[in-house]
């Protein structure tokens, strides 16, 4: 696994909704992930799920028929170690909380 591997495999839309469903319940068959990524079919899914293992952004395993999903987080923050050292992070996470809350309550209104 290569960092240019790991930033292609985010790259795509469908690849990041796919790690977001991943997030919110891990664990998913493919069936249940083409749920998620509705109207596309399992075949695509599949051929998504193939580019994300070979980014190691997810572990597949077996299980009876079931194919489930898992998601490997270590790339990710991997690829946010390389250009986020300490300081950065705190400060990004100050504005990153900030964003939020003003986002909130713009919503509210």
């Amino acid at each position: 696994m290569s960092t240019d591997d790991v930033i292609a495999a985010i790259a795509d839309r469908t690849r990041r909704r796919l790690l977001d469903a991943l997030r919110d319940e891990d664990g998913q068959t493919i069936g249940m992930l083409t749920e998620r990524v509705s109207p596309l079919g399992r075949h695509v899914v599949l051929k998504h799920v193939r580019v994300l293992e070979a980014a190691d952004l997810v572990i597949t395993r077996k299980v009876g028929r079931e194919r489930r999903c898992h998601l490997n987080p270590v790339p990710i923050v991997q690829l946010a170690e390389r250009w986020i050292d300490d300081f950065g992070a705190r400060a990004a996470a100050g504005l990153i909380d900030l964003k939020r809350e003003l986002e909130g309550k713009d919503h509210a209104r």
